[in-house]
């Protein structure tokens, strides 16, 4: 038998539901085993696509019971479901500290279940990095349900929401500060806060605390993500997070992926000259911006390598100096805050100084936003504005470009 047949035959008993080969199968993606690459692009082709939920949060927030009892809904109503469980690896063996076996157990014998342990093998963003290529084995063996957790090791756990149609961040009463110092990363590509635990006392002040957060409908534009009250250990309020899952993707907020668990942008109508769905026409690097504490410090070094700043100017209305210096054929573009509770200020605050976006200079800037919009991409802007040096800009959630924020700007009167 070639190998060619060999993958094909795995993926017909995939495809026929046989779970023994969906073990095997993903055994090999995970491990990256010979012929995983060929067997990858053959699920790819049977074209089958699950609902994807990523539910994250600190330790102790109650992610394994609140994932169990979305499970038994989800089977209530004869889906089949597939539970990739993200943990610490061991730092012996690399695999998984914990196991399938201790979670979930009251699914052992259900075939419309599958539940997967995967080690984080270091990987940051809370995601193991085969977790994407799992995904597609589950979806090719007709899993009409995927739900990720994560790790669960803090506020840097943004790598689902690429991976997600829908990301579920659960917290506590009790947490004290956290909800206040997890404002960076994971707090900002949530699409349901779940408040679990909620018949405990401080329920109500992590809720406040959730819809006070600055900046929470800004990241959304107009939208804002739900909040809802569960008790995990006796199912309360799951029913209304499964609703709140099926409105949000029902709204075309969910990620529209490609093979690579990216969002495609969709530049221009017709366009051919495409990789991985990010139009190419039109297109170049317009600068790096990088967050600052002070643009009189930082310049110092990029003067020493003869780079000149060829602009500066304060925007009031995004509450930051800018310098722009000249490199090559783009720019480095320096940015200090002028308020601590600016966008740039927010930034300094949670992450220090470092890269803040990439921006792409594209043409016909406004008929791009509005196409972006209705292709469902999540944007972080709710419409195109005028900034530094008079150009048109808006910006694209992290969520849909591979966890980095992406300013794409055009010409002044694109912007107005």
């Amino acid at each position: 038998m070639t190998a060619a047949s060999a993958i094909g035959g795995m993926v017909q008993r995939l495809a026929a539901g046989d779970v023994r080969t969906l073990a095997r199968a993903v055994s090999m993606v995970e491990d990256g085993a010979v012929g995983a690459a060929e067997l990858l692009a053959a699920c790819g082709a049977v074209g089958r696509r699950a609902r994807r939920i990523g539910v994250t949060g600190p330790p102790g927030a109650g992610k394994s019971t609140l994932v169990d009892q979305m499970v038994r809904g989800l089977r209530v109503k004869g889906e089949t479901v597939g539970v990739i469980a993200i943990d610490p690896s061991s730092p012996y063996t690399g695999g998984a500290l914990l196991g399938d076996r201790i979670r979930m157990q009251g699914f052992a014998g259900d075939a419309g279940v599958y539940i997967r342990s995967m080690a984080s093998r270091g990987t940051l963003g809370g995601v193991a990095a085969s977790a994407e290529a799992v995904c597609g084995v589950m979806e090719a063996a007709g899993r009409e349900t995927v739900i990720v957790e994560t790790v669960g090791v803090g506020q840097d756990e943004v790598g689902i929401a690429a991976l997600a149609d829908v990301t579920v961040l659960v917290l506590t009463p009790g947490m004290g500060d956290d909800v206040q110092s997890m404002k960076a990363g994971v707090m900002e590509v949530a699409d349901i806060f779940v408040v679990n635990k909620s018949d405990l006392a401080g329920a109500e002040r992590v809720e406040a605390e959730i819809l006070a957060m600055p900046g929470l409908g800004g990241e959304h534009g107009a939208w804002v993500p739900p909040v809802v009250r569960t008790v995990a250990t006796t199912g309360e309020g799951v029913a209304e997070l499964m609703e709140a899952v099926e409105r949000i993707l029902g709204e075309s907020r969910g990620q529209k992926r490609t093979n690579t668990g990216v969002l495609p942008l969709r530049f221009t109508q017709g366009q051919d000259d495409v990789v991985n769905g990010l139009g190419l026409g039109g297109l170049a690097l317009d600068h790096l911006g990088i967050a600052v504490r002070s643009i009189a410090a930082a310049r110092g070094f990029y003067e020493m390598l003869g780079v000149k700043v060829t602009h500066e100017e304060t925007v009031e209305h995004e509450q930051v100096k800018i310098a722009m210096l000249s490199v090559g054929g783009s720019r480095i573009e320096l940015l200090e805050a002028t308020a601590e509770d600016s966008t740039i200020g927010r930034f300094l605050a949670r992450r220090g100084e470092g890269l803040h976006h990439v921006a792409l200079r594209v043409d016909r800037l406004e008929e791009r936003f509005r196409e972006m919009q209705a292709a469902g991409v999540r944007l972080a802007s709710d419409a195109v504005r005028v900034g530094a040096g008079g150009h048109g800009y808006f910006f694209v959630h992290p969520a849909s470009t591979g966890g980095v924020l992406v300013e794409l700007v055009g010409d002044a009167e694109a912007g107005r």
